[in-house]
């Protein structure tokens, strides 16, 4: 069975964090959203509140199969900033995992040194920190066990390509024909 662990920081992008949690719930992938503070209550890049299934303590993560970064400002520097999130990444490339990413948060990818030799896309001006990457344009780039997406108007098909990678195609386009994309 998949889990993903999806990690929220003060100033996320609210569109791309909760379409994604949206979408994989409706395909009964079960989701947990993080919080990285020290309570539940997180609050979005433009205000909106929302209340994560848990804090970052409250997790061991090992038995996750993929972690999303939703991006958004400030939300991707406290991504960057947590060292607890950084040794689950790091922890999940050496084991394979899925690490999807959108908007500026492929950055820490990239800052980690988790994006080497890959392809991988973000919201243009910060391809300068995937580092070791080739930066596309393409709305959502899959490369291995990466999963990244350039930002907002895009968190649709980035979903999507969750839904195709931790269920498979046919649930992913039967998912994306029902909300009517």
């Amino acid at each position: 069975m998949n889990k993903v662990y999806v990690f929220f920081a003060d100033g996320f992008e609210e569109i791309e964090g909760l379409t994604v949690v949206d979408m994989l719930r409706r395909v009964n992938v079960e989701t947990v959203m993080v919080s990285l503070n020290d309570t539940t209550t997180v609050t979005g890049a433009h205000g909106i509140v929302i209340c994560a299934d848990g804090v970052f303590a409250d997790y061991s993560y090992e038995d996750g199969t993929m972690a999303v970064l939703p991006g958004g400002m400030p939300g991707t520097n406290h991504l960057m900033a947590h060292e607890g999130l950084k040794q689950v990444l790091l922890s999940y490339h050496a084991a394979k995992k899925y690490l999807a990413a959108i908007c500026a948060a492929p950055s820490v990818l990239g800052m980690n040194g988790l994006l080497e030799g890959r392809h991988a896309t973000c919201y243009p001006g910060f391809e300068d920190k995937l580092l070791g990457a080739k930066a596309l344009p393409d709305a959502v780039v899959m490369d291995g066990t990466m999963i990244t997406s350039r930002g907002m108007g895009t968190a649709i098909s980035f979903g999507a390509a969750l839904v195709s990678v931790l269920v498979n195609e046919e649930t992913a386009a039967e998912l994306l024909a029902a909300i009517q994309y």
